[in-house]
């Protein structure tokens, strides 16, 4: 069933691009047709990221009414696709974000899981998003304020009666003072999906202008991303297999 996903977060900088795009990717190595669409319109990042920061053809076009939505979908390398927002504030004025729900049936015609990369905090464009959800993923990371924020977009998202399908951890540090993953998944009361550790290798990826699914593919986040999209996808994933092995590891020192 193709199914629309919502990435939120009721706080900037927690990471919820590079989930929007990594979570994205990880679907994709599974084999399954992915579209990651920037839904933040104020302040897109999902082209930056993967390189395409300038496109003809982008989603404030669709939603002006200027274009079809696949005229504004580019096929990364890697073979998954992406929906660019506009860098430009002129067209940002003329844009009327509540418009993105009308094209819910275009996104699905382009692919089978559709990820949106929705704006922070809970103001018009990211209500707008999730107002086109099937389904909502929150991020968040271990710490106070941001579990606090993660909290308020779950009840907002409940009142406006979307499916949460659970939270996602990042910059996880597993040291003492951050929240263990019991005391999160009990103060959100939602599944914990999977916990992204802190890793240099998600900010090499950045500079790479990629996914680190791409990029480093056996990263301990690039692997707890699959691991992710398996528990969404209800495939098989052996994080463990995909280690890299001591000379990989050796290697990538040395480099």
């Amino acid at each position: 069933m193709k199914k629309i996903i919502v990435i939120t977060s009721g706080k900037g900088g927690v990471g919820k691009t590079t989930t929007a795009i990594n979570l994205g990717a990880a679907i994709n190595y599974f084999g399954k047709d992915v579209l990651v669409i920037d839904g933040n319109l104020t302040t897109p990042n999902v082209g930056i990221h993967l390189n395409s920061p300038e496109v003809p053809v982008n989603l404030n076009h669709v939603l002006s009414g200027k274009a079809e939505a696949y005229e504004a979908v580019y096929e990364h390398e890697s073979g998954i696709k992406i929906m660019p927002s506009s860098l430009s504030l002129k067209e940002l004025n003329k844009i009327k974000p509540e418009k993105i729900k009308d094209f819910r049936d275009d996104f699905k015609q382009i692919s089978d899981y559709i990820i949106v990369d929705s704006a922070a905090g809970l103001g018009n464009e990211a209500l707008s998003t999730i107002n086109m959800a099937d389904e909502i993923i929150i991020v968040t990371n271990p710490e106070m304020p941001a579990i606090t924020d993660a909290l308020k977009a779950i009840k907002v998202a409940e009142q406006m009666k979307k499916t949460i399908l659970g939270i996602i951890v990042t910059r996880v540090k597993k040291n003492d003072i951050e929240m263990s993953p019991e005391v999160v998944k009990e103060m959100l009361e939602s599944p914990i999906l999977g916990m992204v550790p802190e890793d240099i290798s998600i900010q090499e990826s950045l500079s790479m202008k990629d996914a680190v699914i791409h990029t480093h593919p056996k990263s301990s986040s690039a692997r707890a991303y699959k691991e992710i999209a398996a528990r969404i996808l209800e495939v098989e994933y052996d994080s463990n297999k995909d280690k890299p092995t001591i000379w990989e590891i050796i290697f990538r020192r040395r480099r």
